[in-house]
């Protein structure tokens, strides 16, 4: 995957995102499934201008879900942690 546009999809804020932010300094985003841990980090200190010291991944599996008699499934996704420099933020997690 050559396109840094590619490996993030969107920030993901949410309450216990915010709590790591908080704790660890550790911004979340959705990442596409296929996008590898260098890849992550390359996109996201293009995007933003920052230095990223670690990225930790997780794969979120896909859900029955029911719609009446029609059954069917959610996309897997996957979440990526990425971890700055400690001189370093993005302002769209911060207001």
């Amino acid at each position: 995957m050559s396109d840094i546009y590619r490996a993030v999809v969107r920030p993901l804020v949410t309450e216990k995102s915010s709590a790591s932010y908080g704790a660890r300094k550790e911004y979340t985003f959705v990442a596409r499934p296929d996008a590898t841990k260098p890849e992550i980090a390359n996109a996201i200190s293009k995007l933003f201008d920052v230095r990223v010291l670690r990225v930790r991944t997780l794969v979120q599996r896909s859900k029955r879900k029911t719609l009446g008699r029609y059954v069917g499934r959610t996309p897997k996704w996957k979440k990526a942690f990425v971890q700055l420099h400690e001189d370093d933020s993005i302002e769209i997690f911060e207001g």
